[in-house]
């Protein structure tokens, strides 16, 4: 019996994505553990596994396809010694998961300690198919042959009036897929309705991007991402919702700085380079261990208060900011810090990113130095009630011990919730976050 594979859910709140890219075809053998597909989450674009073997029948959704539900059949597969055909026609018509909407939380949501959850993958019974989305059955032709088309087939042509027996289809075995609907030659399809032939059917026409705009300016118009569709809901809620206060604080990194390259010396023969960022992601997970009010979350009529602290630090991708967490980085060595955090940032660039690595997190960071970045106040991510911004480190002049001296000073900057964190509590964060900066022998013991 032909197996359906269908939409899965990659993260525990993913009600659709969109199907990114096949990288299989139509009569390629499927094995286990074959990557099958990239499919695009509201947070990152994950691989997609095969769990069962056979050969690939039909792919039902084509590759671009944005808001595929989760249970959504995408493609059939054939099992050894059945005909690959029959399995193709067998497919359902359009599907979704006919289970109530999953309670929709923050992707960033923190939580209890974030468990290593194994990857959702195309499990054929895993979502029941809804009754009310099915396609109705499939046209035939004059003869009372079945036409065999793809479910998104015969949506667009039922939309467009087209009719189906008139249509030439380029998929395997002659299966009619989106392509064919949307070409010219659709333009003399014409559809059928109660024995008449009604009138020609216009066939879809791609969006024009206006070459310049009505006031004249050039440009091109690019469609958002899921994932730059979640910040941009996001971070308007946070400043709409969320009643920001800003508190700054100037660093001397001197010390610092020497014990980053005395560290490194030391770590160099195991291919350990600290960077300053790590020591600050420790030294805002150890400020949170000291301050604990500020180690929260606002969850409404109640406060989440944390025993670790789990950093979100903030990475730019090609797809959007993502903060990919260290956990418990309050009680981490600094080699391990820095070992996760290149890895995490090498997979965040790159789209690969599971959901138990960038959910969640009790604090963020996020840091612009890099950039020449002086001093920026940072968007709270909730529900995390506070989020550390800081810039590049840089000589200035500064008061050592009564006198004038030239020394390498960073500005920090804290945006707390104010519904979850008072401003003396705040303050006391920031007070611990530059004593552990500026004595940064407490981060490695």
């Amino acid at each position: 019996m032909p197996t359906p594979i269908k939409m899965p859910a990659l993260s525990p709140t993913m009600e659709e994505g969109t199907l990114a890219k096949w990288l299989v075809k139509p009569g390629d053998a499927i094995e286990a553990g074959d990557i099958m597909a990239e499919i695009e989450t509201d947070k990152a674009t994950m691989e997609f596994e095969a769990v069962d073997e056979g050969t690939l029948a039909s792919i039902e959704i084509d590759e671009g396809t944005e808001g595929v539900k989760v249970g959504t059949v995408i493609a059939m597969l054939a099992a050894e010694g059945e005909d690959v055909e029959e399995a193709a026609s067998a497919a359902p018509g359009d599907s979704g998961a006919d289970a109530a909407p999953a309670k929709e939380t923050s992707p960033d949501t923190p939580t209890e300690p974030a468990k290593a959850e194994p990857r959702e993958q195309a499990e054929p019974t895993r979502t029941p198919v809804a009754a009310d989305s099915k396609a109705g059955p499939a046209p035939k032709d004059d003869d009372g042959e079945r036409i065999i088309a793809s479910p998104l087939a015969r949506r667009i042509a039922e939309q467009q009036g087209i009719d189906l027996s008139q249509v030439k289809g380029s998929g395997p075995n002659g299966r009619i897929v989106k392509a064919d609907v949307e070409g010219t030659d659709t333009q003399k399809a014409v559809a059928k309705k109660d024995g008449a032939t009604a009138e020609m059917a216009e066939p879809r026409k791609p969006s024009q991007t206006p070459a310049e705009s009505e006031y004249g300016a050039p440009y091109e118009e690019e469609k958002l991402t899921n994932v730059r569709k979640v910040i941009a809901r996001r971070l308007t809620e946070s400043k709409q919702q969320v009643p920001h206060y800003y508190l700054a604080v100037d660093v001397r990194l001197d010390a610092m700085l020497a014990l980053r390259k005395e560290l490194n010396t030391s770590l160099e023969a195991d291919g350990i380079k600290l960077s300053v960022n790590d020591l600050l992601i420790k030294a805002l997970a150890r400020a949170l261990m000291r301050v604990p009010q500020c180690n929260v979350s606002f969850q409404g009529d109640t406060i989440h208060r944390y025993s670790r602290a789990d950093v979100s630090v903030a990475v730019a991708a090609p797809s959007g900011l993502i903060t990919p967490i260290i956990t418990r980085a309050d009680t981490k060595g600094l080699g391990q810090i820095s070992s996760e955090m290149k890895e995490l940032a090498e997979k965040a660039r790159e789209g690969k990113l599971q959901p138990h690595e960038y959910q969640g997190g009790t604090a963020s960071l996020s840091n612009l130095g890099m950039f020449g970045i002086k001093q920026f106040d940072a968007v709270i991510n909730p529900p995390q009630g506070m989020i550390m911004a800081v810039g590049a480190g840089e000589q200035r002049p500064y008061v050592v011990d009564g006198a004038l001296q030239v020394a390498t000073v960073m500005t920090a900057s804290g945006s707390f919730d104010h519904r979850a964190i008072d401003g003396a509590d705040g303050a006391q964060l920031m007070e611990a976050f530059k004593q552990l900066c500026e004595n940064p022998m407490g981060l490695v013991v």
